[in-house]
């Protein structure tokens, strides 16, 4: 079983997002938290937009790939909202917030999660899409949820756990936790195909 072969890991889970760690602490593996802070998350124009996030969870790889010990495992994420080839990431204030959220009502989006799993002598890059349809959401709705959830640190603005997911989520064709921003059940059997299990 994974959970007794990742005993003998240090799992080092590579994301300051509660919602990444609490997930990861769902799947009941023991890991540790470090933040990586000033990551340029740029991307080259000409990379196609679903490949951004595997780009950018790479990235952020990199950042502690030289300082891995034999026994570490490390886990980096990133998420994006994609509408129409524009990618929602996240908001840099309200105003922009509010315009995400009126862009993405009444229509279909993907939310795309690129996850980098490695150690220091192997690395695994992979990427999870989910389609969410949201309803039509009225600006006073819109200011609602703004207002009382405060969604800054979310990309495309909102938090599908909250509010915003119960009343405005019409439907979701994919893993439901990648639209939290980790793809579990896709990580849990990387990581058994990584340890050989």
């Amino acid at each position: 079983m994974l959970l007794d072969t990742l005993g003998r890991y240090n799992v080092i889970l590579a994301s300051n997002s509660p919602r990444r760690q609490e997930l990861l602490r769902r799947l009941d593996l023991r890991f540790e938290t470090r933040i990586a802070k000033d990551i340029d998350e740029s991307y080259p124009d000409d990379l196609p937009k679903e490949e951004v996030p595997v780009y950018i969870a790479e990235k952020k790889a990199n950042f502690f790939a030289d300082k891995l010990l034999r026994n570490d495992i490390l886990i980096t994420a990133d998420t994006i909202v994609l509408l129409d080839d524009v990618i929602y990431g996240k908001p840099k204030n309200r105003d922009e917030a509010k315009m995400m959220l009126q862009q993405l009502s009444d229509k279909t989006h993907k939310v795309i999660t690129g996850v980098c799993v490695c150690t220091a002598q192997t690395r695994k890059l992979f990427s999870e899409t989910t389609e969410v349809r949201f309803s039509h959401l009225s600006d006073e709705e819109i200011d609602y949820y703004l207002d009382l959830y405060r969604p800054y640190d979310k990309a495309g603005s909102y938090g599908v756990q909250e509010w915003i997911g119960f009343a405005a989520v019409e439907y979701i064709k994919g893993s439901f936790f990648n639209v939290m921003g980790l793809p579990v059940n896709r990580l849990y059997r990387e990581l058994e195909l990584l340890l050989g299990i």
